[in-house]
């Protein structure tokens, strides 16, 4: 959705968009490189787009040690910088990626993300921020001092202003940063990678998406133009041991908030992140809330990019090409 980098300049553009009419917009308005670089708790991956849209130029994914990189919004992620280092090592030397300038996806626990109603908003975004930190001050675990902090608008369901607010401890995005910049990586976009995935979502009517990374299980609707719901949690497991049931827990109270603002049911459901045993969540989210159920590589956006482009989706690779998709080449 945006820039969290903690140079100026970078979180500028972002500042200026005032009119979102699609998903894969949010992202036109920053740098796009061509060079997308994952860093997620199982693996660090990297892929090279083409001049022409969806062409795949190269990509290399590399597992990593369990628990080299914990995910949290306060303490240190990179618990095992080495194993980090040693996995981007191998990355880029199958993706060049030195001096390149690259886009870098990061997991969503680091990145917290609001939905604030808002009676009017300073167009400025020196006089917005004081009041979006000053909102955002009681519903983060950190100083508000030491974030990072991007916004974008949107309009809610009866027109009112809503927005939609991305922050996270600068000290946490360094910490990715740096080791990437390690190896000669120049990192000119940070994202969080659910929010990098959404432009593969239909563009019509509303879509819930149930996205397992590791441990963390994001929940997220959106309908049209509109982000409605955005939940991230830590599970018990991960998504070989995690029982169906504690997923069916986890999403209805996203649903019952979505229906209660916008009296209505979401119209489809796609998973991401789900491995072997994507069926079988697959058929129990299915049967209890009697919609469509698919995975990404099944949305209309995904279907109508190159194999390889999809191959990536059905290998659990979608916020890297959800990056393309916004434009990225």
């Amino acid at each position: 959705m945006t820039s969290l980098t903690g140079s100026p300049n970078l979180l500028a553009p972002f500042f200026r968009l005032e009119a979102v009419r699609r998903l894969d917009r949010w992202l036109q308005a920053m740098p796009h490189p061509e060079l997308v670089v994952e860093i997620a708790p199982t693996h660090v991956a990297a892929v090279r787009w083409g001049a022409r849209r969806g062409h795949l130029d190269s990509v290399a994914v590399e597992p990593l040690p369990t628990g080299s990189v914990m995910a949290s919004p306060v303490e240190t992620n990179l618990t095992e910088p080495e194993a980090v280092r040693s996995a981007l090592r191998t990355v880029f030397a199958r993706v060049p990626g030195r001096g390149t300038p690259l886009a870098l996806l990061i997991p969503d626990p680091v990145v917290r993300v609001f939905i604030l109603p808002f009676e009017t908003l300073p167009r400025r975004a020196d006089e917005a921020m004081p009041l979006l930190r000053w909102r955002l001050k009681k519903s983060v675990p950190f100083d508000m001092d030491e974030t990072v902090v991007s916004w974008m608008r949107q309009s809610g369901r009866e027109a009112n202003l809503e927005v939609v607010t991305a922050v996270a401890r600068r000290q946490i995005i360094r910490e990715y940063e740096e080791i990437v910049e390690s190896l000669g990586g120049n990192t000119t976009v940070v994202l969080s990678s659910t929010l990098a995935s959404l432009p593969l979502l239909e563009e019509r009517g509303a879509t819930l998406l149930v996205r397992m990374c590791g441990r963390t299980m994001a929940a997220v609707i959106v309908h049209g133009s509109n982000l409605c719901v955005y939940r991230a949690t830590e599970m018990p497991a991960g998504a070989e041991l995690l029982n169906p049931k504690a997923v069916l827990d986890e999403i209805f109270p996203a649903l019952a908030f979505y229906q209660d603002s916008w009296g209505t049911a979401v119209d489809r459901v796609r998973l991401s992140g789900f491995g072997a045993r994507e069926e079988i969540f697959r058929a129990a989210v299915a049967k209890e809330l009697e919609v469509d159920v698919a995975q990404m590589a099944d949305t209309e956006q995904a279907r109508a990019l190159d194999l390889p482009a999809r191959n990536l989706i059905h290998d659990d690779l979608d916020a890297l090409v959800g990056w393309m998709v916004n434009g990225g080449s």
